[in-house]
């Protein structure tokens, strides 16, 4: 497995939820004299989409050169087309991601911004109102969505800056000689060795040079888990090599918890609940969040290793979308980070092996059936990488 990219000598901020990223970003673009970068899935059309649209251009008005990329299925076909119109008149430039499917199935999922390469913020959080239900913007949340970004200065910044700005370049009409250059750049990237705090990467996936490195890193963490692992996931449906690591770690005596959301994508949740039994058996804890939507892709490990960053653990994110985590070697922020896990945990529901004992027996044909008709459709997505 390939080593990640860690730099030394960085600044990593924990925010939670919007209420702490939405004005840490907007002032960090309000700051900028440069340079603005921003990537996300969805760009809704509510209030603090009309805040983060009105800092862009704030930022433009100024003279800076700001970059914005949208997906296009995740920000919508009507949305994403009026962005566009609105971003451009005010000299914000725009790129959808993907539009009609051209470039595959792939999904520009990463939710990242990079202001004058001084600062960088990477994390969970799509450009919506964490109050409104993602899949259905009318429905008020009971409370807001549980999720998570970080905000980083240091050299990790540079690092995230180079992978935005490459793609951006990848959206535009790039010649191929540029591409393979681009390529060339993006390969050449040295892991900086140190062991001086707080040690921070960049972890990337796409489906040209960075096909597993999510999964990976996970992998690595769990492989290397001694006490304690605490992972928090909206759409638990991983392939089966991690579902063996995370029943390793258990067989070793580490204490694995997954928190696992649910309630938004009913068919989702029964992919998961066919995994639920042998997990369950095999030591590992489960816990579902239902207090409100949980979005957060985050996970600490031995209290030494955190991630935070856009990737869910199922096929789409592992194997197919465009995705970006950041890994923190920081004893403090992980221990930050594991609190508010805890405090999610304490406000969770304990699944146990006996709520499996006498289910109906029409519940665990359908959980099979489901994950098998997600399995074989993964399988033809992605190649065959989920299995």
């Amino acid at each position: 497995m390939r080593s990640l990219n860690f730099t030394s000598e960085n600044s990593v901020t924990l925010l939670y939820c919007g209420t702490e990223f939405f004005p840490a970003l907007i002032a960090a673009m309000d700051a900028a004299v440069a340079e603005v970068y921003l990537e996300t899935y969805i760009f809704a059309d509510d209030v603090m989409g009309e805040a983060i649209k009105a800092a862009l251009k704030r930022a433009a008005a100024r003279g800076c050169a700001v970059n914005v990329i949208s997906d296009w299925l995740g920000t919508g076909r009507v949305q994403v087309g009026l962005l566009d119109a609105e971003l451009q008149a005010a000299g914000v430039n725009h790129r959808a991601f993907n539009p009609w499917f051209h470039r595959g199935v792939a999904r520009q999922h990463r939710k990242l911004c990079v202001v004058d390469r001084e600062c960088a913020f990477v994390g969970g959080l799509n450009i919506n109102n964490d109050l409104l239900d993602d899949s259905h913007p009318l429905v008020v949340l009971p409370a807001p969505r549980w999720d998570f970004a970080v905000r980083l200065r240091g050299p990790l910044v540079e690092i995230i800056h180079t992978e935005a700005r490459a793609q951006w370049a990848r959206l535009g009409k790039l010649p191929l000689m540029a591409r393979l250059e681009l390529f060339q750049e993006l390969r050449s990237t040295q892991p900086v060795r140190s062991n001086q705090p707080v040690l921070a990467a960049l972890v990337v996936r796409d489906n040209l040079r960075n096909r597993r490195t999510i999964q990976r890193a996970y992998l690595q963490a769990l492989g290397g888990a001694r006490k304690r692992v605490l992972m928090a996931n909206p759409y638990f449906a991983p392939g089966h090599k991690f579902r063996k690591a995370l029943a390793a770690a258990a067989a070793r005596g580490v204490d694995v918890t997954l928190l696992i959301g649910v309630g938004q994508f009913p068919l989702q949740d029964s992919v998961a609940h066919s995994f639920y039994p042998k997990l369950l058996k095999s030591g590992v804890k489960l816990v579902e969040y239902r207090k409100t939507q949980l979005h957060a892709k985050v996970a600490v490990v031995d209290d030494n290793w955190a991630t935070v960053g856009s990737s869910n653990c199922d096929g789409l994110s592992l194997f197919i979308n465009h995705e970006a985590n950041v890994v923190i070697k920081d004893a403090a922020f992980a221990r930050q980070l594991r609190r508010q896990v805890e405090i999610a945990i304490a406000d969770g529901v304990s699944i146990r092996l006996a709520d499996y004992a006498n289910i109906r027996w029409y519940k665990r044909v359908w959980y099979g059936f489901t994950y098998l008709v997600y399995r074989g459709i993964m399988r033809i997505v992605t190649l065959g990488d989920y299995a």
